[in-house]
Order: structure tokens, then sequence, then C-alpha cells
């Protein structure tokens, strides 16, 4: 039983879908505005030890970030898969698992169907994985978009840091580590 959710106690089983944000969730994106190579990537330490974690609880472990950086011709797709092969090795280096990632690249302008807070990312990832329900999935992001695409898709949400969200979350915290705990104490 999870009693973190402010709404619900919810019992975790192995149905259960992590989605996760990236910049700001999994890489410190304070020293940059786009992350355009792997040079410029930098993990959150915190987030290095929830993976592990995080990969033996959760059935799917799923990214969805938006990356407008392709959109308005500061990197490349290709810069971006790059990025992501080698953000991929180090998390299974760390004994984590990501299972997919889905990017929209659009600019924010472009007011696209996959762009966070729109949950197109979310009904891609249910058409390639249906086994995915919603009401058993967790979003953790740093942003209202992250915590809007969530709710409308009908995910738990968990908001990351210490940024203002006006938006109502099941559990704000500063860190992984305050996460994990609330995890541990459920299972």
């Amino acid at each position: 039983m999870l009693k973190f959710l402010k709404k619900q106690t919810v019992t975790l089983d192995n149905k259960w879908t992590l989605f996760l944000d990236r910049d700001g969730v999994i890489n410190d994106n304070s020293s940059v505005y786009y992350v355009r190579k792997w040079e410029e990537f930098v993990f959150r330490d915190d987030f290095l030890e929830a993976i592990p974690f995080f990969s033996k609880i959760f059935w799917k472990i799923i990214i969805v970030t938006n990356q407008q950086g392709i959109g308005k011709g500061e990197m490349k797709t290709a810069d971006l898969e790059d990025i992501h092969s080698k953000m991929l090795l180090e998390i299974k280096r760390k004994n984590g698992r990501i299972d997919d990632i889905f990017f929209c690249p659009h600019r924010e302008e472009d007011n696209c169907l996959c762009r966070k807070p729109k949950i197109g990312m979310a009904l891609k990832a249910k058409e390639k994985y249906p086994e995915i329900s919603f009401s058993k999935a967790v979003m953790i992001g740093d942003s209202p978009g992250d915590m809007l695409f969530a709710r409308e898709a009908g995910m738990k949400t968990l908001f990351l840091g210490n940024r203002n969200c006006k938006i109502e979350v099941d559990g704000k915290y500063r860190n992984f580590h305050q996460i994990v705990d609330e995890f541990k104490k459920g299972i």
C-alpha cells in the first residue's frame, strides 16, 4: 500500500508503469537551455541512485520528453538519439533500466498533439505497450506541464524540485531520496 498519494492509498504491484520527464528530472539542466550534445548532459546524482530501485518495482519505465530544440534547429534528431544512447548505457551501468523513450521534437507554437501537456506521448506508449493502464501509472516531473500531462492521462502525479507548481499533485518532493523513501514505506 502506498500512502504518499494524498488523494488515495494504492497498492503497488508488478503492473505499474513509471513515466519520467528527462530535463530537470534525469539530468540537471540548469547550465544549458537545450542539451544538444552528450557533453552537456549531467545526470542528477539522486536519479542515478534511485533508478536501480525503480527498476525493481516498476513493470515499465518510460521517458516522455519535450525536445523543441530539434524543431528550432538547435540540434538534430541524431544528436538526441546519441544523447539517449549514452544515457541508457550509463543507467544500465548503474543497474537501472529505461524501457522506452518518447519525445516531441516540435516547437511550443506548433501546437502538436505530442507535446506535453498534451497526452500524445502517453497514447503512443499505450499503443506500443497495450498492457499499460494509466490508472496504474506514476509520472515524475518538474514542471506544471508534466503534471497536467499526467492528470489528463489519469496518472498519479509526483512533482520533483523546488519550483512553484500551483497544480494540485499527489506528492511534492525536493529530491529522489524522498520519493524512494515514500515508495519503500509502501512495499
